[in-house]
């Protein structure tokens, strides 16, 4: 098991290396980025950050059992308003579990997946790339599935936004998806959900590059 993660993980790197090459684009072309919208942090940003909070959020601490879900690899790029990459960059993500539960005390935790991290972190390479392992998002009462992703830099809090599932029927009726009103704004939150190409374990592809309203001179 250990060493086909391993594999999936390079074959998902390799992925994500010809996206970054597609938008290592002139200045004309990042001038066109639309800037990710924020959205609220919400109610459930983990009360108490659990032990483990590395960016591998189906295993914790040196357990060999697998949180349940569909198994995704989750990466992108943070890019300021020019389009250039943020290095050491922090981004933060945290979302439910299989059953619909956040790692706080105040979300029906006798139902949560004990082996499920809920949370974890990642600093940003040189080319402002970061990458999760986690599960694909689910519903819960009141909210289409997403995940929490915020980004900071030096300490600083750049912008906390939420990333949706493409083609998710329950998008249309949530509030908060609802609220972003510019049409380029909404696309940029919406992820494709793919399947990782030789996963005989049915694993998933995603990528939300994030594009940040900052130029240089206010990073």
């Amino acid at each position: 098991m250990a060493v086909y993660a391993s594999l999936s993980r390079r074959h998902f790197v390799r992925t994500m290396a010809l996206g970054a090459t597609a938008l290592a684009a002139p200045v004309a072309w990042a001038e066109r980025l639309t800037p990710t919208p924020a959205q609220t942090e919400g109610p459930f940003y983990p009360d108490r950050l659990p032990l483990d909070t590395d960016n591998d959020l189906l295993i914790i601490g040196d357990s060999r059992a697998l949180a349940v879900g569909e198994v995704t690899h989750l990466g992108g790029r943070i890019l300021d308003a020019d389009g250039a990459p943020l290095r050491n960059a922090l981004v933060e993500i945290w979302q439910v579990d299989a059953n619909g539960v956040y790692l706080h005390s105040r979300s029906a935790g006798e139902k949560r997946d004990a082996h499920f991290q809920g949370y974890g972190r990642f600093t940003t390479s040189s080319t402002g790339e970061y990458y999760f392992r986690t599960v694909k998002p689910v519903p819960y009462p009141g909210r289409t599935p997403h995940i929490h992703v915020m980004v900071s830099r030096h300490g600083r809090p750049l912008l906390t936004t939420q990333l949706y599932v493409r083609g998710e029927p329950q998008n249309d009726r949530d509030g908060l998806f609802r609220s972003i009103r510019d049409q380029r704004q909404r696309d940029a939150v919406l992820v494709d959900f793919k399947p990782l190409p030789e996963s005989a374990l049915g694993e998933l592809t995603a990528r939300f590059d994030v594009v940040l309203g900052l130029t240089p001179e206010e990073q």
